[in-house]
């Protein structure tokens, strides 16, 4: 069986869609009525494991920057990605200053000149 993720909004009017259905595959019993939907059932895989990397390290970001196997700055705008999408604040960098941190991050440029670039 293909597992599908149920969208968070209306395709018409953008409204954010409401839980009114539950079955059940073995025996196909089947309820309706108006339920509450888990915040990340709707996320896709790779986000759910990034979020379930993170609570399992305790909100550690060198974790989460290791498991992703991407750098500091990568790893946390892909969380802060996160946050927004579950409607979170998220802290998102401006995109400038993420390649400029991704920048000092690979090495290509150094401190003195990413200081430079942030002025």
């Amino acid at each position: 069986m293909t597992q599908r993720h149920a969208p968070r909004a209306c395709p018409v009017c953008g409204a954010r869609l409401a839980l009114t259905r539950l079955g059940c595959p073995e025996c196909e019993t089947e309820l309706s009525g108006m339920f509450e939907a888990c915040e990340f059932c709707s996320l896709e895989a790779d986000d759910r494991q990034m979020l379930l990397v993170f609570l399992k390290s305790r909100g550690n970001m060198k974790e989460l920057e290791r498991h992703l196997g991407v750098s500091y700055p990568t790893a946390r705008a892909r969380f802060d990605r996160l946050l927004t999408t579950l409607g979170l604040e998220g802290s998102a960098e401006p995109p400038e200053r993420l390649h400029l941190l991704e920048s000092l991050a690979r090495g290509e440029i150094d401190v003195g000149q990413a200081l430079d670039q942030l002025d």
